[in-house]
């Protein structure tokens, strides 16, 4: 019987021929932290009693989660990790740089057959340029940076193909939304997903990320769409910073085997699938859009690590062209990163979303994490580009957040309550 991904990128981390089912010891190629886990995975280093970290190109804290400061005790955090990172000589991405799953990636150091650990639930979101990537907890970070290993257990697989072909206003966070609400928040836990079939090679990377962040939102350990031609060419263009960290690895693209073994095979027809959202409070409670036309909203989000890169940016400005955001909706923009925002900037982007009466906030994770930037009053609806719409996710419990496409965010801004978007396209 023939491997899957995830089973032939163990294997070869570890030295053995592995299968699901199978425990390993596999080497690490990259490791980081965000300001909401580093702090305690600087406490757990320490209290290891080692002086160095494993490597100091292969670890990364991205301050992004509360950016800039919303608090004295957020501050005296952020203080401790620049310390850390200052003693250490490692990598920091500090306030202003972005959400950790554009900069990651985005600063080369994510490549095809590489496996990733970061102390952050949607670091899965790299399984778009083909690599493994899970999210851990910060005492197996701070073992990772001690050591640059970490143990795992082989998941089975889970293989999904998408074929047909997006219909009008129609994107990849529509069709994510839509495969969650079928294999349901626990459809896929401890599982390694490999999403297959034309849609998906139709896909740029931006939207990639978007199918591949999400995997976790039905509890897969891994998140996978195989690299090709669309994935090395972005990766190319990435080799200027790669080069400049003296990093020399080569990518290394595994693909299954004809005859792997799959614990569950699911096809969907793109082109059946319309706009969709999350209705409060679980990801997986799915609904068309024609099921909740004209639920009034308070707040509209976009950005996030799922849906904040330049093609939701653009989609977004699309819609809006010349118009101006409803009278009685807060609209906020959140870039995921300082190369978005600036590339956003230039292509004037930006400008049209201020003119709307958009307020565009500093790139990094913004309203989703519910710290500052935008938290929504008790009985507010709030309708975002986020991954998750869980109680209290942007900061009030007793708000109710909805979960849609950047289109869909976008056009609902306008007319202050849910609408389809392809009435703007």
């Amino acid at each position: 019987m023939g491997k899957t991904i995830v089973e032939k990128i163990l294997s070869a981390h570890s030295g053995q021929d592995l299968k699901s089912g199978d425990f390993a010891v596999c080497d690490i190629d990259f490791c980081f932290g965000q300001d909401g886990t580093s702090g305690i995975i600087i406490d757990r280093f320490k209290s290891l009693g080692i002086k160095e970290v494993f490597d100091k190109e292969k670890f990364a804290i991205v301050i992004d989660h509360s950016a800039p400061s919303p608090s004295m005790g957020v501050s005296a955090v952020h203080k401790k990790l620049r310390e850390f990172v200052n003693e250490k000589g490692l990598l920091l991405y500090d306030i202003g740089c972005g959400v950790c799953h554009q900069v990651i990636p985005e600063m080369g150091h994510v490549l095809p057959g590489d496996l990733v650990l970061g102390a952050d639930s949607h670091t899965c979101t790299y399984g778009a340029l083909g690599a493994l990537s899970t999210g851990v907890g910060s005492t197996d970070l701070a073992l990772s940076l001690a050591c640059g290993k970490n143990w795992f257990k082989v998941p089975e697989s889970i293989k999904i193909v998408v074929k047909g072909k997006l219909g009008r206003g129609v994107y990849s966070k529509d069709l994510i939304l839509k495969i969650i609400g079928d294999l349901r928040a626990d459809g896929a836990t401890y599982k390694s997903i490999e999403f297959y079939g034309p849609v998906i090679k139709s896909l740029g990377m931006d939207a990639r990320f978007t199918i591949c962040n999400m995997g976790v939102e039905m509890g897969a350990k891994f998140s996978i769409v195989p690299a090709d031609d669309v994935t090395m060419r972005w990766v190319n263009s990435l080799a200027a910073r790669r080069t400049a960290k003296k990093d020399i690895r080569q990518a290394v693209i595994q693909n299954a085997d004809r005859d792997a073994e799959y614990a569950l095979v699911k096809e969907y027809d793109a082109s059946k699938i319309g706009p969709q959202l999350a209705r409060p409070h679980a990801v997986d409670n799915n609904a068309s859009v024609e099921e909740l036309e004209g639920t009034s909203i308070n707040e509209a989000y976009l950005g996030t690590c799922t849906n904040g890169r330049l093609e939701d940016l653009l989609v977004g400005a699309q819609i809006i062209k010349k118009r101006k955001i409803h009278k009685d909706v807060r609209f906020i923009v959140a870039p995921a990163s300082k190369s978005v925002y600036l590339a956003a900037v230039k292509m004037g982007l930006i400008t049209t979303y201020i003119e709307a009466g958009a307020s565009v906030v500093t790139p990094g994770c913004g309203p989703c994490v519910g710290t500052h930037n935008g938290v929504p009053s008790a009985g507010e609806v709030v309708i975002s580009s986020a991954n998750r719409n869980f109680k209290g996710r942007m900061g009030n419990p007793d708000a109710s957040i909805y979960l849609a496409s950047p289109a869909t965010v976008v056009a609902s801004a306008l007319e202050g309550k849910i609408v389809d978007p392809r009435k703007f396209l």
